[in-house]
């Protein structure tokens, strides 16, 4: 267990080489940092630190770099994370508040989040098993054709034309559209299926033909695997960012869709709405990155998981208040829509 002033001389390595990109030398920490000791006594301190793996030497006669330990000390013994000014989260609530739909919530948070910590930002598409439908609409659009609109309550909305086999008046359509409503609402994307099973013949038999293709249509639907869907943006921030494993491995990750949902699933905990922080090594699949991630959605009902993807060479404090921030705003917008 490190004491108190050698915490202090890793932190002030740690935010030295985040702000520098270059080893940190006793001399420069003692005159750009408070820590009330002689630089012959932060060299003991950085020895020390050495020594137990928190900080490396990268080259003969160079200052010290963290390593993966000592990132995790660094963020494991954070003091706070650094809150957004009033104008981010007032810029954050405008630019989110302005989605029209899911698809629309999701791009403008990737694309968010990679602006305020300049990371690649990645949103995880919220899972089908957690979605209930919410409404679901048939638009007549001429005597053998209607639109299906699915809605679900995370602003999940599907469209799909359908060519019924037989003509059917509008009052039919209006009468379907009712007993679909009142058999799905509020009720898991999961079970519709089994609730549906019966639907055709519970109804008049003139009907059935036309029920049977709608249903058939709407499983469908629900057979796309959005919760396998994962968006990420800002990849050009990359550039100039140093990795251990490369960046050619870095961007075949960021390609892979299965990669990245593993690398998010990594960050998953007991609680789903905590901020989980994976550092260099502690990724089993990308090991010279790290990942800051959390769950978003309201209470207990987390929908998804979103965050950034980085190198160890991070700032935390920053990264860590932006992803929260965030997550909390789509949460907000999606439990309200």
């Amino acid at each position: 267990m490190l004491d108190d002033r050698k915490l202090a001389v890793l932190r002030a390595i740690v935010e030295d080489y985040v702000s520098t990109n270059e080893p940190v030398g006793s001399k420069a920490l003692a005159e750009r940092h408070n820590l009330k000791v002689s630089p012959a006594t932060v060299r003991n301190d950085m020895a020390a630190l050495e020594e137990e793996g928190y900080i490396t030497q990268p080259h003969t006669s160079a200052g010290r770099v963290p390593t993966d330990k000592g990132y995790r000390l660094f963020v494991d013994r954070l003091s706070q994370i650094k809150p957004l000014s009033g104008a981010e989260r007032r810029a954050i609530e405008t630019f989110l508040v302005g989605a029209v739909d899911l698809d629309d919530v999701v791009t403008r948070t990737v694309r968010l989040l990679a602006q305020l910590t300049r990371q690649v930002a990645v949103v995880q598409y919220p899972t089908l098993t957690r979605s209930t439908v919410r409404h679901v609409e048939l638009v007549p659009l001429t005597d053998r054709r209607v639109m299906l609109v699915l809605i679900t309550n995370t602003g999940r909305v599907e469209q799909r034309v359908i060519e019924l086999p037989e003509v059917v008046e509008d009052t039919r359509i209006a009468h379907l559209r009712a007993v679909l409503n009142a058999c799905l609402d509020g009720c898991g994307l999961t079970t519709v299926p089994e609730l549906v099973a019966d639907l055709p013949e519970r109804l008049p038999v003139e009907d059935r033909p036309a029920v049977a293709t709608i249903l058939s249509v709407l499983l469908e639907t629900l057979v796309e695997r959005h919760d396998e869907k994962i968006v990420f943006a800002g990849a050009a921030n990359l550039a100039g960012a140093d990795f251990s494993t490369g960046l050619r491995d870095v961007l075949e990750a960021l390609e892979e869709q299965v990669v990245l949902m593993r690398l998010l699933g990594e960050t998953s905990s007991d609680t789903p709405s905590a901020l989980t922080v994976r550092i260099g090594s502690e990724n089993p699949y990308l090991h010279g990155t790290s990942i800051v991630a959390t769950g978003y959605g309201s209470g207990d009902n987390q929908l998804a998981r979103l965050g950034v993807l980085g190198p160890t060479r991070m700032d935390y404090p920053v990264t860590m208040g932006a992803v929260r921030a965030v997550a909390r705003y789509v949460s907000q917008i999606l439990a309200a829509s």
